[in-house]
């Protein structure tokens, strides 16, 4: 049974719902038995332009959901980086009756309202990997700033005798992203007082197109010998970066940074054209989503899965949260890492296309 009372238009259009999907069978999992009372967890992930969030965030979590929760039934929706979009599921979400919503948001600060709406009607929320405002009940994500001095770090390391003075551009990510706030602000603290930062770029929606064109405008501006290094918030920026660096014949290309080790980032650090990413292994990640949504659904506390942790937004204060340690993914460790954690095997990698470098790396043979 429900955890949680809705108001009674709530609770009538929540049934009404339930009915209606157990008969066409609208509900991504869960037990046809008893589905009426079945706990629901809605899961609302921001995009799919990034990788992750389709091919693994959301398969590890429905997963973890039923293997905790067999009687639990998952509705997902993808709010394809469009803020009205997401809102809308949240609204749709509270009228399916979920007990329990799983929230990487579009923009943080501009779901606020949804949350609101959500913990009205008795909906906790969990925000994952990003951290919404508004009451929400528990937190999961990376530490955001250690990723930046990992980046940061990463960027020093490859710039060699151009470390002290040499001259960079930033590329950051989307500023509706309070991730994207933590990730520079960490690698400022390695960065700021090493290099001359020529240029610095917010990238709206994470899109690599837009990482493109600042770069590609960076270029212009200082002249491709001006730049010794580039600092990428994540591995779909790079992917825009390295395309105007190569656009603009810049050979060699400076070192990069990334973010997720998405396939094509490791391809390219494999190659040589991106130096490092920033790993962040999906699974802990969804796991503790998964728990922390279910001892919600079922009126439990987070304290034995935050252990003792809480984060501050601008609007909750001492929210349970679990933040993961990031590692720094650099070709002398792919086998270590998203290898042996079976992300990704030799062969996805070491693709015809790469094979050459992969041997070269040490990957193969």
């Amino acid at each position: 049974m429900k955890t949680y009372v809705r108001e009674a238009a709530a609770a009538i259009a929540a049934l009404s719902m339930a009915v209606a999907l157990a008969a066409c069978g609208g509900g991504d999992g869960g037990s046809a038995d008893g589905a009426e009372d079945a706990l629901k967890i809605g899961l609302l992930l921001p995009d799919a332009t990034t990788a992750r969030w389709e091919k693994d965030d959301r398969p590890l979590l429905e997963k973890k959901i039923r293997e905790l929760c067999a009687e639990c039934m998952v509705e997902h929706a993808n709010g394809k980086g469009d803020v009205a979009t997401q809102q809308q599921q949240v609204d749709s979400m509270i009228i399916r009756g979920v007990d329990v919503m799983v929230l990487a948001a579009v923009d943080a600060k501009a779901l606020q309202p949804a949350v609101r709406k959500a913990d009205e009607a008795n909906v906790r929320v969990v925000a994952y990997d990003r951290l919404a405002e508004g009451p929400i009940s528990g937190y999961v994500s990376f530490d955001g700033e250690e990723v930046g001095r990992l980046q940061g770090e990463g960027l020093l390391d490859a710039l060699g005798d151009k470390a002290d003075g040499g001259r960079i551009v930033m590329m950051n990510g989307d500023p509706t992203d309070p991730n994207a706030a933590a990730f520079r602000k960490g690698a400022l603290s390695v960065l700021e007082d090493r290099v001359r930062i020529a240029k610095m770029y917010d990238t709206p929606g994470w899109r690599s197109e837009h990482a493109h064109t600042n770069m590609s405008g960076a270029i212009s501006t200082l002249g491709a010998d001006n730049i010794d290094g580039v600092y990428s918030a994540n591995d779909g920026l790079a992917a825009g970066v390295i395309s105007a660096l190569k656009a603009n014949k810049i050979n060699p290309l400076p070192p990069v940074t990334g973010q997720d080790a998405e396939l094509g980032g490791v391809q390219r650090i494999v190659t040589g054209e991106q130096y490092m990413s920033v790993y962040k292994p999906f699974e802990p990640q969804a796991a503790a989503g998964a728990e922390m949504a279910v001892a919600l659904a079922r009126g439990e506390n987070l304290d034995g899965i935050a252990e003792h942790t809480t984060v501050s937004s601008p609007t909750a204060q001492a929210v349970p949260a679990v933040l993961l340690t990031p590692v720094s993914l650099t070709v002398d460790n792919i086998k270590d890492t998203v290898v042996k954690d079976g992300l990704y095997t030799i062969d996805q990698i070491c693709t015809p296309k790469f094979r050459s470098a992969c041997d070269k790396a040490g990957l193969t043979g």
